[in-house]
């Protein structure tokens, strides 16, 4: 076996592909680091140990079938690589930049549980998926025999487009409807250019409608249809909306201007480097260019928005967050390159009031310390009564996560049900919500989570959808029946 390419991470030290200079970077919205070589995949992956048991796939939400597709990058047979990464994942090359692989796969692989750095997995899914679409690799998607029923979703995000590709696949006519302009939800307008430049998800929008599924864009369901009014037109409807509903912050002065809503802001700053017009950046309420910029919050919606004020040229920004470095809900590798651009993060710590009459100018913080561990085994955060902080701030920036919009009342749909965190309730083995033939799926039934989690949900509720009008087909005609045994 000594030819064997992979369990070679003794002798060969882990290797991502590496950053551009922090102060390059900081000038542009391209991703911050270049995609491996061919030989620095193939000898990435070779590290694997192909353990019995792999935790890798079973800590990844969509189980992918990682040391399977390791070990194929390693024997340098890259498209039966992608063949198989494909297989489990609509999205791979996505997940392989935004996931938090130190949370997941990564985080579980067995060689990082013996010190020698764990492999670099997320960077080898990016590479093997980049280069089945430069070599042609990439098929369309392959459309089921026509069914005569078709589905409506609502949202154009990962759930929505993972249940959209795998009902055409089923051989439904599809249509999605979402409130944009542009599909792709919060990996359009929500996550910036630097972790997942645009055109990696827009190639993924247009293969979805080369296969037929239809896009109507710039539709409120409410304004445009109501939810009775769309199921009426489909057999059924999958919600996929999202969370949008900023969390709010109960302090004084929380409404003066220059306070500002983190999906705004990033909406704004994704829009602008789209092209459009976009008036509230022009104008300096959603650009950060010379001042002084206060971010609330600790998740990846946080570090999003710092990392953006530094490119916008903010004279300087801060990060407030109310627990410590090792109890920070986002990824630590985003928190490293937050630091390494210019990031100053104010640890323990939490707005206390906004100061300013009209425009904000600076915040009021109180020092925070941890007590005793909460229900969820975390120390909660609780008022350090020795200290107090002031900083000066001409746009605060609220990431304090997101909540569900009130569907129900939006969609006109009363009977609609919900649970105490007003997310969709849904039968846990059937995806249904409390409306016959109604599905939901996504972060409108989980709650804020990952966007593996929302691909993973996507394609499990497209499969009891099938299931579902499969039993609810209409039973064909005898002259549709010999149609159809005609052209088999």
């Amino acid at each position: 076996m000594a030819d064997d390419p992979m369990l070679k991470f003794v002798g060969r030290p882990q290797a991502y592909p590496a950053k551009r200079p922090a102060p390059l970077r900081a000038e542009d919205f391209r991703e911050i680091a270049e995609r491996y070589a061919v030989p620095d995949a193939e000898s990435q992956a070779g590290r694997c140990s192909q353990c019995g048991v792999p935790y890798c796939s079973v800590h990844c939400p969509l189980h992918n079938h990682i040391p399977d597709w390791l070990r194929l990058t390693a024997e340098g047979r890259l498209q039966e690589a992608y063949q198989l990464s494909n297989s489990t994942s609509t999205m791979p090359e996505i997940c392989g930049r935004i996931c938090p692989q130190d949370r997941l796969c990564e985080g579980n692989c067995v060689i990082e549980f013996s010190g020698h750095g764990a492999v670099t997995i997320g960077s080898v899914e990016k590479f093997i998926t980049d280069t089945a679409w430069a070599e042609g690799w990439v098929e369309p998607v392959q459309v089921g025999r026509d069914r005569g029923q078709s589905v409506g979703i609502i949202g154009a995000g990962p759930a929505g487009l993972a249940a959209a590709e795998y009902l055409r696949g089923y051989g439904y006519d599809v249509h999605v409807y979402d409130r944009y302009d542009r599909s792709g939800g919060l990996l359009t307008y929500g996550i910036p250019g630097f972790k997942l430049e645009k055109d990696v998800v827009m190639r993924r929008v247009d293969r979805l409608e080369q296969a037929g599924i239809v896009f109507h864009r710039n539709f409120e369901v409410g304004r445009d249809a109501t939810l009775g009014e769309l199921r009426q037109r489909h057999d059924s409807i999958l919600i996929a909306t999202g969370v949008y509903k900023a969390r709010a912050i109960k302090a004084p002065g929380v409404g003066a201007k220059g306070v500002v809503d983190a999906l705004d802001y990033l909406t704004a700053s994704n829009r602008k480097n789209f092209g459009d017009a976009v008036p509230a950046y022009d104008d300096g309420s959603l650009n950060a260019l010379g001042k002084h910029v206060v971010v609330v919050g600790g998740g990846d919606t946080a570090m999003d928005c710092v990392r953006t004020a530094i490119r916008q040229g903010a004279a300087s920004v801060k990060c407030l967050y109310r627990r410590d470095r090792a109890n920070m809900p986002g990824s630590q590798r985003e928190v490293a390159n937050a630091e390494e651009e210019g990031v100053e993060f104010v640890w323990l710590s939490a707005p206390e009031a906004f100061e300013g009459t009209e425009q904000v100018s600076g915040v009021r913080a109180s020092k925070m310390r941890l007590g005793a561990p909460d229900a969820s085994g975390r120390r909660a955060p609780e008022v350090d009564p020795g200290g107090a902080l002031q900083m000066p701030a001409d746009l605060v920036i609220k990431a304090l996560g997101f909540e569900p919009e009130d569907l129900p009342k939006l969609f006109g749909a009363e009977e609609l049900g919900v649970t105490r965190w007003g997310t969709l309730r849904t039968d846990g083995k059937t995806m249904m919500t409390s409306m016959d033939g109604v599905f939901a799926a996504g972060d409108i039934v989980r709650g804020a989570s990952l966007v593996v989690w929302a691909i993973r949900d996507g394609r499990d509720v497209a499969a009891h959808m099938h299931a579902w009008m499969k039993a609810h087909a209409k039973a064909p005609t005898v002259q549709t029946a010999a149609r159809e045994e005609s052209l088999a």
